[in-house]
């Protein structure tokens, strides 16, 4: 259910001095409304063996992989519009089989819990958890098979609100952990090729269509303005949460992102500029509502590394709220089964999306 500016939204009919309100979502665009979602989406808790093995190395890192979701379909049954995907690079196959936190678990003396039994990762392409060797749990061991799970549920539910992907690509090298392969143009590529592998046209917002007839994507968002949302319900729109280096790779023949799928996180006066990465709702407050006004989306978090969670702090969550920013990510649309807490982000009435 959404919370709507009646004044804005809703046609009203006089009919006896009773007002009789029919909501619509005409002249509601895409930057109008705000949705929670989830962070690292698609993992799943570390085994409590190797937590425990990884805790009595570094206590305070530990406790903030402390946390676990539902499969994907199941965070969009309960109403969450913001999923985000974490992928390696893996063109060949196999690189990251036989993780070592599975041997940690055995020299421990116990017996890891099954793991990838189909050995889905000996498959060519871009795999999908969180840090390679320690935190490899997941309900999609392969980015395609969690986008072929996004789309199933979309096509059994055509209009729904539009879904919110931030893409992360992980080749940071951890000491002591295998070296990921590097995100290089063509890996970057690969992951428009996956995505344009499931869904077509038009199940995605892209930049070229946000873009319009505009020579920039910045100056389309400023002036024109998003799409509305009823154009654009059943859609998904991916954004890369990278750094400037990785989206200078990713733009290398792209001006404005022009045939590219996913949005990027490029600062304001860019030409590709339109949706930011803000993740502290606290400190950049005025800030994202500055960008909010002028026209921009941007998504921020309600807590993270379980901080706030252990604290029950909503503090960020209101300030997130009221700073309209468009994304708001949590790992807590439940609270926690592996440590005692109510923590637990919702809007009024346990919703997860709604027009500002």
């Amino acid at each position: 259910m959404m919370i709507v500016n009646i004044r804005k939204y809703c046609p009203v009919l006089l009919i006896l001095g009773v007002i009789i309100c029919s909501f619509t979502n005409d002249g509601v665009h895409l930057n109008d409304i705000q949705v929670i979602g989830s962070h690292n989406s698609y993992k799943i808790a570390i085994e409590e063996p190797l937590f425990n093995y990884l805790f009595k190395l570094d206590s305070s890192r530990a406790k903030s992989l402390q946390y676990s979701h539902i499969p994907l379909e199941e965070q969009l049954d309960l109403g969450l519009r913001n999923l985000e995907l974490d992928v390696l690079y893996d063109p060949n196959g196999g690189y990251y089989s036989n993780p070592k936190g599975l041997e940690i678990v055995k020299n421990l003396g116990q017996e890891p819990m099954a793991f990838d039994k189909e050995q889905k990762l000996k498959k060519p392409g871009l795999k999908m958890f969180h840090i390679q060797d320690i935190d490899f749990r997941s309900h999609y061991l392969l980015f395609r098979e969690g986008l072929l799970a996004l789309k199933k549920w979309s096509d059994k539910h055509p209009n729904h609100t539009p879904i919110f992907i931030l893409m992360n690509t992980k080749d940071d090298v951890i000491e002591k952990l295998r070296k990921p392969l590097p995100f290089t143009a063509k890996a970057l590529d690969s992951i428009d090729i996956e995505i344009k592998s499931v869904f077509s046209a038009k199940q995605l917002i892209t930049p070229d269509l946000v873009r319009g007839k505009h020579k920039t994507l910045e100056e389309a968002i400023l002036k024109k303005g998003w799409p509305e949302l009823n154009a654009v319900k059943g859609r998904f729109l991916f954004v890369l949460d990278e750094k400037e280096e990785k989206i200078n790779r990713y733009l290398e023949n792209h001006f404005s992102l022009k045939n590219r799928i996913l949005f990027v996180n490029s600062k304001e006066g860019n030409p590709e500029a339109a949706f930011r990465i803000i993740n502290d709702p606290i400190k950049d407050f005025d800030y994202i509502k500055e960008l909010v006004a002028k026209g921009y989306m941007v998504r921020t978090r309600a807590d993270s590394d379980t901080k706030q969670a252990r604290t029950n702090d909503y503090t960020s969550f209101e300030k997130a709220k009221a700073s309209g920013a468009q994304v708001i990510s949590t790992d807590y649309y439940l609270p926690s089964k592996l440590f005692k807490s109510d923590f637990k982000i919702s809007f009024e009435n346990n919703t997860f999306e709604r027009i500002k």
